[in-house]
């Protein structure tokens, strides 16, 4: 039984409020690939919905989050060999990356696959296909599969539950402010979505190959900074595609 009475009696010194910062910080770099993720899904409503798509999916993947950080204990045992398949013993965590990497990478070769052959061009042909109920769904479940991740993160990082869950509501409400405006950019610039779903494609291989106990660590740096510089150089060209226009 986790010591909340101790979380809390040490949660306003200094070092926790650093802790806190810090780990608000992270969260919110974590939680990138999982903006975008929503930014297109809720991007497939009517645009009235959307709004309401990214609060309710957020909200519910809030309180999904802190459950989990409450019943830690039981995400450390996840770490623990559930069962053992021709030498390779996987983790109740590996099937949940591994779950989670297929459905987004399912998800995101179908975008890709539907934008290619110009069906997102009829708007109605989208808007029969999906549902709020639908897309909150696949945002609340997609933030399970992400939240595994940040929280072991978290947990290396600091020990007082209390901390986690303050960093986790702070980083939730950051990503619910701009979560409109992310929707908003991405839907406007055919360019840009297209780019972010290969992000999303690079992301569904990270969480593929950390379920096969691949060393993701230092691959993720160069793929972040990749998309990073290759989001620079969209900037530049949507910079120059105006000018011209202007012309």
């Amino acid at each position: 039984m986790h010591d909340f009475a101790h979380d809390w009696a040490t949660l306003f010194t200094g070092s926790a409020l650093m802790s806190l910062l810090t780990l608000t910080v992270l969260e919110i770099v974590l939680g990138v690939d999982n903006v975008i993720f929503i930014s297109i899904v809720a991007g497939k409503l009517p645009r009235n919905l959307q709004p309401r798509a990214r609060t309710i999916g957020l909200s519910l993947a809030l309180l999904f989050r802190i459950g989990l950080l409450i019943s830690i204990t039981w995400i450390l045992g996840l770490q623990k060999p559930l069962l053992v398949l021709f030498g390779f013993a996987a983790t109740g965590r590996d099937l949940i990356l591994f779950g989670g990497g297929v459905f987004l990478l399912v998800k995101t070769v179908g975008e890709m696959h539907n934008r290619m052959e110009g069906k997102e061009e009829d708007p109605k042909l989208d808007l029969k296909k999906i549902s709020l109920n639908t897309v909150i769904m696949q945002i609340v479940f997609i933030d399970i599969i992400f939240s595994f991740d940040s929280i072991l993160t978290a947990v290396s990082i600091v020990s007082n539950v209390l901390i986690m869950i303050g960093a986790v509501i702070l980083a939730m409400f950051l990503m619910l402010a701009f979560s409109g405006i992310v929707s908003d950019f991405i839907n406007r610039h055919p360019t840009i979505k297209m780019l972010a779903l290969s992000f999303l494609l690079l992301v569904s291989f990270i969480l593929i190959m950390d379920a096969a106990h691949v060393n993701v660590s230092v691959i993720k740096p160069y793929i972040y900074c990749s998309m990073a510089f290759a989001f620079a150089v969209e900037m530049l060209n949507m910079r120059e595609r105006k000018k011209k226009e202007k012309k």
